[in-house]
This record gives C-alpha cells, structure tokens and sequence, in this order.
C-alpha cells in the first residue's frame, strides 16, 4: 500500500527565466491552476494524502498557496462568491501537505534524499513538480498498480524519437509485456547509438525505501550533482527495478516552448474557453 507522495520542487528553474529568478516554476499557471496543483491532484486521485514537497530557497510561494488564507475566504464569503470560496477550502485542505526544504541544489538524488525521515520505511511515490500528466487513470495509479503485482520500484517511461534519447534518462530490459519492462539498465542522456532504448524516464516512480541507501553510496555525476537515475542502477544490484510505458501524456512545464503548448492544450479542453479560443487560433493562423 503506497500511502505517501514525494514532490521534488527545489530546482532553479533557470530554463524558464526571467520568470522563475523570484517565482517558483512550480507555480507557473495553465491557464489559472499552478503546475504543481496539479501534481498534488494526482497524487490525491490516486489515493495518496500524505505529501511531503522538497522545496528550496525563494519558493514559500508554494507553501501559501496549500495553506489557508482566512483574509481571501473571508472576502469572497462576504461577496457571496461561494464557487470561490469553496474552491479555496477544499485547495486548503485536499491534501495533508508538508514541506521541507533543500539547502542547496544538489540534484534529485539529494532532493528525495530529504525525504527519508518523512517516509521511513515504506514504499512511497514520487511526482516531479513541473511535470503535469494528462490521462484517464492517473499516471501514479498506473505505477502503483504496476507496484502492486510485481513488488518493485516501478518508473514511469514514454517513447520518445530516436534522435531526442540524449536528453533523457533512458531504460533498458526485458519485456514482460504490452505495458511492463524489467529493467536490466538506466543511461542518463545516452547517445543515439548507446542508447539501449527509446524508452524516456517520464517523472512519476514508486520507489522502495532501500532507495534512500543508494543515494548514500551515490557519488556525484552529471553538473557535479547526484543524479537519481545513478542512484537507481546502484539500486538495480540489489533488487527488481520495472519500468512502466504510461497511458497517457506527459507535460514538461520547465520548457518554454512545451509549456506555450499546454497552455493551448488545455484551453481547448475548458469549457469556458474552447469554442472562442478554437475560433481566435484559426483566424490568426490563417493571417
């Protein structure tokens, strides 16, 4: 039973700067909804209550916006605005959400690493923060289902063209079937030609408390930090690790142009927005 969730989100943000020198990326908006929202929503529909956020310097944003403001609900109560007075209680209390925060920038290793205490020794969840999945059964179900049958760490992997693998982690193994691979290796960004897959380490995994004993041994590699998918292949010699091809589609908020992207995305799926915001894409791409 996976009964807690790790969210990574201490990281710079330097691919989205400007923006993110005094806002956490975290919190950049689709649309009106924080990435990091969603992620805890995932993490809620998939039965997980227990949130422990890794956060950093300059992010209190994100602890404001999963506590209570009692000066906002008060308002919108005295206006009578009861949608958004609601939506702001059950913001509040969705989830029971905790937070500590990493001293430096140290790498994802390092990141859930902070979590060893909050988790102990139990099997727990994690959700990268500026990766929002789309799918009918959350992406963390799918892995704790996975988690379930076969008793192992389980990562989230997704295709990605060939000629894209050296910016990702990338999985190899054995094939258990349409959706399930046991692992025989991780790379961190292979070369196309070293590459043992197309299979992308995809933000979401469930991962074994003996995670947090690698991380230990882990020295550091890629920028000088300690890499999480280092880690994992210290893991791999001491147990099954399975990947799982997720049913759905990954967003990765950190990047400029995927961001523009969703954004569209998901206007086009709120009911407010499709139909004007379809007619306002076609006439200006037919200009």
């Amino acid at each position: 039973m996976i009964r807690k969730a790790v969210i990574p989100a201490a990281g710079l943000g330097t691919r989205f700067l400007p923006a993110t020198k005094s806002m956490p990326k975290e919190m950049l908006p689709i649309i009106d909804i924080p990435t990091i929202q969603y992620v805890v929503q995932e993490a809620v529909d998939s039965g997980i209550e227990d949130i422990l956020i890794i956060s950093g310097k300059g992010k209190r944003a994100i602890e404001d916006h999963f506590d209570r403001n009692v000066e906002l609900e008060s308002r919108l109560e005295e206006k009578e605005d009861l949608l958004w007075f609601n939506e702001m209680r059950r913001l509040a209390d969705m989830a029971n959400v905790h937070f500590v925060r990493q001293k430096e920038a140290n790498g994802l290793g390092d990141a859930i690493y902070y979590a060893r205490h909050h988790v102990g020794n139990e099997p727990f969840a994690v959700l990268l923060g500026d990766t929002i999945m789309d799918s009918v059964i959350p992406v963390t179900q799918q892995l704790m289902d996975t988690y379930e049958q076969y008793g192992g760490s389980v990562i989230a992997v997704e295709e990605v063209p060939a000629n894209k693998v050296n910016r990702y982690g990338i999985v190899g193994g054995k094939t258990l079937s349409d959706f399930i691979m046991e692992l025989s290796t991780l790379v961190e960004k292979p070369s196309i030609e070293s590459a043992p897959s197309n299979l992308a380490i995809a933000g979401r995994y469930i991962l074994t408390p003996e995670i947090f004993n690698t991380i230990e041994q882990t020295p550091k590699g890629k920028n000088n930090e300690i890499q999480l998918t280092d880690s994992l292949l210290l893991l791999l010699k001491r147990e099954n690790i399975y990947a799982h091809h997720i049913e759905g589609k990954r967003h990765d908020i950190g990047d400029k142009l995927d961001y523009l992207k969703t954004t569209v995305e998901f206007a086009l799926k709120r009911k407010e927005f499709a139909e004007p915001f379809r007619k306002f894409l076609i006439e200006i791409l037919d200009k």
